[in-house]
């Protein structure tokens, strides 16, 4: 495998189903570059993926997707050192309120904008690669997820509460998002050899919810015990994305458990696809 992946991932860069991704994708012999927000802990992600995988083909990259100004920095050096780009995976998913320094709600920010402004500013590199895949993590909490566009025209947030259930709230709306945007993505694919997918990789046992109130945490945490998976699990439907032959007739269609699935409406919404697609361009300066 000559393969160039690009596995991007914020919070919890030394553990979660971004690291195990990784190995996976390193132990087939495709050169992964590991981005996330800290270097301390990318560092150690990038030492940890090399002795798992046995590949020295792991390069880190830093990259804070709540700031628009490294995210673009990110793509230029990118671009200007990796000649091949086949494998997007947008992993990043954070589950806390704020603001991110571009004034941005910042689960929108991050779980969304970010993946979409990198997604684009690579979107010719991986065109030129084809076949080639972008393959985004969101979760079955999509179900629960709203778009509420004057929210997000006012306030550029999907939503200002701060209660515990106010930023649960807006984690669906986050990963709602992330399925919208396979969605509308896949249409402006097409003709092309690039394709995309989204997917439910399961109730995974990581630090997603450090950041999350005590209460939350203590009724989450015997849910891990019993159902929820482990991490190398927990990648198993990435990897079926990043990999499976086969499965271009299927872009933008999402995923669980290896299987693709049907989605509810609003998750397909071509109206709403398209409308999310052009707000997006316009908060970060793409219109």
């Amino acid at each position: 495998m000559r393969e160039s992946a690009l596995t991007s991932h914020m919070k919890g860069s030394n553990t979660g189903i971004g690291k195990s991704t990784a190995i996976d994708l390193a132990k087939r012999g495709a050169r992964v570059i590991l981005a996330c927000r800290s270097v301390q802990r990318g560092q150690a992600a990038l030492e940890e993926v090399k002795r798992e995988s046995g590949s020295n083909q792991v390069v880190f990259m830093p990259l804070d997707l709540g700031s628009l100004k490294s995210v673009r920095s990110f793509a230029e050096n990118f671009l200007k050192s990796e000649p091949r780009l086949d494998l997007l995976i947008n992993n990043a998913g954070i589950f806390v309120q704020g603001r991110t320094e571009d004034g941005l709600g910042m689960m929108f920010g991050v779980n969304h904008i970010g993946h979409f402004l990198l997604t684009n500013l690579l979107l010719d590199r991986l065109k030129e690669c084809g076949p080639s895949r972008v393959v985004s993590v969101s979760s079955a909490g999509h179900n629960f997820g709203k778009i509420n566009f004057d929210c997000l025209n006012t306030h550029k947030a999907l939503g200002i509460g701060t209660s515990s259930m106010d930023v649960f709230q807006f984690y669906c709306d986050s990963k709602l998002c992330n399925v919208l945007f396979t969605h509308e993505l896949a249409k402006r694919l097409k003709g092309t050899k690039a394709t995309c997918y989204s997917l439910h990789p399961g109730a995974i046992n990581t630090e997603l919810a450090r950041n999350t109130s005590s209460v939350l945490q203590m009724l989450l945490k015997p849910m891990t015990v019993f159902f929820w998976k482990n991490t190398v699990q927990g990648s198993q439907t990435t990897l079926h994305c990043a990999l499976q032959e086969g499965i271009e007739p299927l872009n933008g269609r999402y995923f669980s458990n290896c299987t693709v699935r049907e989605l509810y409406t609003k998750a397909k919404d071509d109206a709403a696809a398209k409308k999310l697609w052009e707000l997006s361009e316009r908060l970060c300066g793409l219109a």
